[in-house]
């Protein structure tokens, strides 16, 4: 289940190579500055949103996550099933997963933001078109600079740009200062992104293997046999003792996973990882999502190396 869900978020976007929002403001002159009406070019077309959205349904984690970062949780009417951050968030039974068109459409949004336009056999964004409701579609993130570009897009979508372009700028900096702050330690550590107990893991080409490449960790999944080209494969327990990581990160913890049942695993209890305090719990959410709370994880990691290094 964990795994499926990992892939529905991620892989999804990243393994099909689906171009991210990016946007153009039109019918705003220059001299007025009005905010609308602006033109959202996205990987499904485009969308045009003539006026602020009053009552935004938000069918993505992510998305919720931006929305509220640029200060537009006050236009948002609910959001989907999934969607746990932050806390004040409207959330309903909607599920992203198996979407209900006429759920979505009986309550009135003028605005849909999701980030598996198909889902269950539904196609979201035709589907609410035929009840005149506009949906911006923004797939799981491949790099950093499609997040950036998908808070600029929903700014402006939702008229915060300025908030948006504050956002952007300060994740930057806490990333850059992140990253710069383990630059000049030792030798580099290898390391081991499990999904789940099976175990599948991460490559250098997705979304999260990149936030580890950014700070000169070797994965140990990018050799691996039967690597497959989303860039998730799964492995063997027999390679993984071979790689022998000094760091183990598990995004499974929150279904129970932790360095003790690590170490209980066949051949585990020599690792390098378990036996110098290297099987690190991740934070639930950390993984799946590319919003805001991202720069969170590139100082998690930073801790970690500083920690271990």
């Amino acid at each position: 289940m964990y795994r499926s869900r990992i892939n529905k978020t991620i892989a999804v976007g990243a393994s099909l190579g689906i171009a991210l929002a990016s946007l153009t403001i039109s019918g705003a002159s220059a001299t007025t500055h009005k905010p609308f009406p602006v033109v959202i070019k996205t990987a499904l077309g485009v969308v045009t949103i003539k006026s602020a959205p009053k009552a935004i349904i938000s069918l993505s984690p992510t998305a919720t996550e931006i929305l509220f970062a640029i200060g537009a949780g006050k236009q948002v009417l609910a959001v989907d099933d999934q969607s746990n951050y932050p806390a004040k968030a409207p959330k309903s039974k909607l599920a992203a997963y198996t979407p209900n068109l006429e759920a979505i459409a009986g309550m009135h949004p003028d605005l849909v933001v999701d980030s598996n336009d198909t889902s269950g056999g539904v196609v979201v964004s035709s589907g609410l078109a035929k009840f005149g409701i506009k949906t911006i579609n923004q797939p799981a993130a491949d790099r950093i600079s499609d997040t950036y570009s998908q808070i600029v897009a929903l700014g402006a979508a939702t008229g915060h740009s300025k908030e948006a372009s504050k956002l952007v700028l300060s994740m930057k900096k806490r990333i850059k200062a992140a990253i710069a702050s383990v630059k000049t330690m030792g030798e580099t550590l290898t390391f081991f992104h499990e999904l789940d107990t099976t175990p599948y893991s991460a490559t250098s080409n997705t979304f999260i293997g990149r936030v580890y490449q950014a700070f000169g960790l070797k994965n140990i999944a990018d050799a691996a046999a039967g690597a497959d080209k989303s860039g998730y494969p799964q492995i063997t327990n027999e390679y993984l003792v071979s790689a022998n990581p000094d760091l183990i990160f598990l995004s499974d913890a929150q279904y129970g996973e932790n360095a003790d049942t690590v170490k209980a695993r066949p051949g585990f209890s020599g690792l390098k990882a378990v036996q110098h305090d290297g099987v690190i719990a991740l934070p639930a959410d950390y993984p799946s999502r590319w919003g805001p709370r991202i720069v969170d994880f590139y100082e998690f990691i930073a801790r970690v190396i500083k920690k271990i290094g």
